[in-house]
């Protein structure tokens, strides 16, 4: 694409030859490559102008930058050089960003996209989603925090949704991958930083809203109102909209799209029909008419955010008929998402399975919120004897969230074992010690369930801890960080995955003798 072909996304200035063609866009200087489109961005601490001069050298001859940044260029590299260079001159290269991204890589009709916003369960909707589209026959893609995958080939991702660039990339990978539909998480800090400009859903889907993010939106309402940017004709056609909540009511009034509500009574126009406890349930159409469904994933939230993914595919065009064909037999599975962790017993021999009988349930999660955790814990009471959790609260993030998080856990487990998640550059003792004020509070206020409070910095030693002490039928909780594969300490990252210590730590216990409850 010529770069005067940008001038409709980016209305601008052109600096040099307009008919210079670009074939990529990218923001990083570290991976930007001659042919590409350098976008130039101001930063918090330096301009991307200031790489300029030396990628000039290695060949880059198109650049999408603000009058600052072009300054910053003339006077670094002599004029000779310069006009070699074409240069898009906007006010606010950002905010175009997305545009120019999805106009060079031509992504504005494929992979028909679906997005799901909300504080918890964007990740499992969109698996949830990719599994109801494999079950239809669909070729699909999944982009989010987890990772990103392409027609089944998994892409790491660095964060939920990836700069405008990168996105626009990897719809091109899913169109050249004949992806015909992408389910995609939309997070308030993607909407907010323009990093989801150029792409347009055909359904929005929103979960909940709870505190998280605060440290970022600073307010609620702030992280509300980047949340509803969503459900603009800016990004997309129609949404689903779950309304279970106060702020789930406000996003269906505030929408300026067509949306169908869902929920679990009459207020809602989609209403899901379920028993507390069971899988199996139905969505009730506005006709009278339901599609039998099942939820692949322990929890009633899960239910509420399979009816989600399913109202989103009706949306899309998505027959009441051809959900129904495959509403109770699609699966999936999301990493650390309600993820049942288990050891395997030696051989399949009669001490095996009574060894693995011996052993505690074992489930990671990535909650995080207090929402989260009360959700979690409320899905796993029902069938567990005795309810442990081990978690903690991440550093650096939104600290007014901890005093919630232990609260929650007072109210819905009888042990806790409160450890370090990722406490980054704070004190983990700190940190640890917020947490424990909102479980004590629940506890002087009479409306803690819990038992007893144990206190393990060490993550691994926390759920060794919880693991060897918890009698059958004990199910143990293992709460935070999810599918992460590294924990944060002092600005160190060292490899820790919680799936993996559980599974270890259940494997020690399968020639052990059966022990205790954790409170006796």
């Amino acid at each position: 694409m010529r770069i005067s072909q940008l001038l409709p996304a980016a209305p601008g200035t052109i600096h040099g030859d307009p008919d210079r063609v670009v074939t990529g866009v990218s923001h990083d200087s570290r991976t930007v490559t001659p042919g590409q489109l350098y976008a130039a961005l101001p930063g918090a601490n330096v301009h991307g102008a200031r790489f300029a001069a030396e990628l000039i050298a290695r060949g880059v001859d198109a650049i999408l930058t603000d009058p600052a940044g072009w300054a910053i260029i003339a006077a670094d590299v002599d004029a000779e050089t310069l006009a070699g260079v074409s240069g898009l001159v906007v006010d606010d290269p950002r905010a175009v960003l997305g545009f120019v991204s999805a106009a060079i890589y031509g992504t504005d009709v494929r992979p028909e996209l679906l997005g799901v916003t909300g504080t918890n369960g964007k990740t499992t909707t969109t698996y949830l989603l990719a599994g109801m589209l494999e079950a239809l026959g669909r070729r699909t893609g999944v982009i989010g925090t987890v990772a990103t995958l392409i027609a089944g080939t998994a892409v790491p991702s660095v964060r939920t949704t990836p700069e405008a660039p990168e996105l626009h990339a990897l719809f091109a990978r899913m169109r050249d991958a004949e992806v015909d539909t992408c389910a995609m998480e939309v997070s308030s800090h993607a909407l907010s930083q323009h990093r989801v400009d150029g792409a347009h859903f055909a359904v929005a889907g929103f979960t909940n809203l709870s505190q998280d993010h605060l440290d970022y939106h600073h307010s609620m309402d702030e992280y509300f109102a980047a949340k509803a940017a969503l459900f603009t004709r800016a990004f997309s056609d129609r949404g689903v909209i779950v309304v279970e909540d106060e702020w789930g009511e406000r996003m269906a009034a505030a929408s300026q799209i067509p949306v169908r509500t869902l929920g679990r009574d009459d207020r809602a126009e989609l209403r899901i029909a379920h028993v507390p406890g069971e899988a199996d349930f139905s969505l009730v159409l506005p006709d009278g008419d339901s599609v039998p469904l099942r939820s692949p994933l322990p929890g009633d939230f899960n239910v509420t955010n399979t009816a989600l993914a399913a109202a989103m595919l009706l949306e899309s065009g998505v027959s009441a008929a051809e959900l129904a064909a495959i509403g109770r037999t699609f699966s999936a599975a999301v990493p650390g998402r309600m993820e049942i962790i288990t050891a395997e017993a030696q051989g399949e021999t009669e001490a095996g399975g009574a060894a693995l009988a011996r052993l505690p349930r074992a489930i990671v999660d990535y909650s995080h919120t207090p929402d989260a955790i009360a959700k979690a814990l409320d899905s796993l009471a029902a069938d567990s004897e005795e309810l442990v959790i081990v978690f903690g609260a991440g550093g650096d993030r939104d600290p007014g969230k901890r005093f919630g998080m232990g609260a929650a856990a007072a109210r819905g487990a009888d042990v806790i074992v409160l450890t370090d998640d990722n406490p980054r550059s704070e004190d983990p003792a700190a940190i640890r010690a917020a947490v424990r004020v909102g479980i004590d509070a629940e506890i002087a206020a009479g409306g803690a369930r819990v038992k007893k409070v144990i206190e393990i910095a060490d993550r691994g030693a926390a759920i060794d801890e919880a693991v060897a002490a918890a009698a059958p039928g004990t199910t143990v909780l293992i709460s935070g960080k999810g599918h992460e594969t590294g924990q944060s300490i002092a600005g160190v990252v060292t490899e820790f995955d919680d799936r993996s210590r559980t599974r270890r730590a259940l494997s020690a216990r399968l020639g052990g003798s059966e022990t205790g409850k954790v409170h006796s």
